[in-house]
């Protein structure tokens, strides 16, 4: 099956950037596609400094949902948002000021990677981070919360983050460089020793500072596998059980509003989802954001703005009018306490929900 590989370099334009991350693509693009994916064959998708995070978001989710082995090489530099605090992938426009607003939210890529098939999807990044986002990445970890740059436990991660440069000037992707060096010479190593090996070779510019990122994808064994295998034989039944007694097992060993339960909890949001069950996935992502707000999350967290906006595309796409208004009037309730990022949102449902009254559910179209 052919692979997809996605080439994603961002930095600011102008003074004040850390890295010239746009650099390293004419190295990355003289590698044959079947090298950079792996795969026999691979289709490649290149951006260059691009401009708005929605449009890096299309990119990455259409990468996502492609079949086969899915490589996604980032050159960039990391920013905090001054909200809420949370690592974005700075992009060509992005300032100190308008982080959230122009940069791509880190947890975007863990979100659209989700639904991927367990061991298929692997990650090699280069980035920098302000001082700011060092002090943040370096902080211990807190039981329960997931790291800063976690990309999904389904995905391997490969790659390291520089510290703040001790002089002004750009610095230069090395370690995206000198992995696109290697993979030119024709022969893909496995992932492990083609990250050992590229370390090994910016060792001499000061390595030793950097954050070094080594996720291995699952192991045999993992339930996330066995999920997914179900779900691929079209045995959906199956696949929600299994994640059940999961979530069920997780509460029991950590509390059933622990991220532990709470991850299969959104697992079988999904599972609901890519069973065709749109009422019953929506459903579920608005129990979720409920327990979330209810645990004492605030609204514009990750987490629950999230679930609220998958809750409200998956009501797009229920048809029966009866159906629609039971839901929809839920989700107007949670759309005021949850906005979302998107303007508009609590008038959509209200929109929509009029246009059922005494006749058929009108198409919603999609949010995110």
């Amino acid at each position: 099956m052919p692979g997809t590989v996605l080439l994603l370099a961002a930095s600011p334009l102008g003074r004040g950037r850390l890295v010239d991350a746009a650099s390293v693509l004419p190295v990355l693009a003289a590698v044959p596609p079947s090298v950079l994916s792996g795969a026999d064959t691979a289709n490649v998708v290149e951006l260059a400094d691009p401009l708005e995070p929605q449009a890096v978001l299309t990119r990455l989710r259409a990468a996502a949902a492609a079949p086969g082995p899915l490589t996604v090489y980032v050159a960039g530099e990391l920013r905090l948002d001054r909200r809420q605090r949370l690592p974005h992938l700075a992009l060509a426009r992005t300032t100190p000021a308008t982080v959230r607003y122009t940069a791509l939210p880190w947890h975007w890529f863990r979100d659209e990677l989700r639904l991927r098939p367990a061991g298929a999807t692997t990650l090699f990044l280069d980035l920098h981070a302000d001082a700011d986002t060092w002090r943040a990445l370096c902080e211990p970890p807190v039981p329960g919360r997931p790291f800063p740059l976690d990309c999904g436990r389904d995905a391997a991660v490969y790659g390291r983050v520089a510290p703040p440069p001790s002089r002004r000037g750009v610095a230069a992707p090395a370690y995206m460089k000198a992995l696109a060096t290697l993979l030119r010479s024709g022969r893909r190593l496995p992932d492990e020793e083609l990250h050992q090996r590229t370390l090994a070779r910016i060792a001499p510019e000061g390595v030793g500072a950097d954050l070094v990122l080594a996720q291995r994808g699952p192991l045999p064994g993992d339930p996330h596998a066995a999920v997914t295998a179900a779900v691929r034989a079209g045995r959906h039944a199956e696949a929600d059980a299994l994640a059940a007694r999961l979530e069920q097992a997780a509460g029991l060993a950590h509390g059933t509003v622990s991220e532990e339960a709470l991850h299969w909890s959104e697992v079988r949001a999904d599972l609901a989802m890519l069973a065709g069950d749109a009422a019953r996935s929506c459903r579920a992502w608005m129990a979720l954001a409920g327990t979330r707000l209810a645990a004492g999350q605030p609204a514009d967290a990750p987490a629950v703005e999230a679930a609220v906006d998958r809750a409200h595309h998956q009501w797009g796409r229920v048809d029966d009018p009866v159906r629609v208004r039971e839901l929809g009037v839920q989700l107007v309730e949670l759309r005021s306490r949850v906005p979302g990022r998107r303007e508009g949102a609590v008038e959509h449902v209200r929109r929509r929900l009029r246009g059922v009254q005494g006749r058929g559910a009108m198409p919603a179209g999609h949010l995110r």
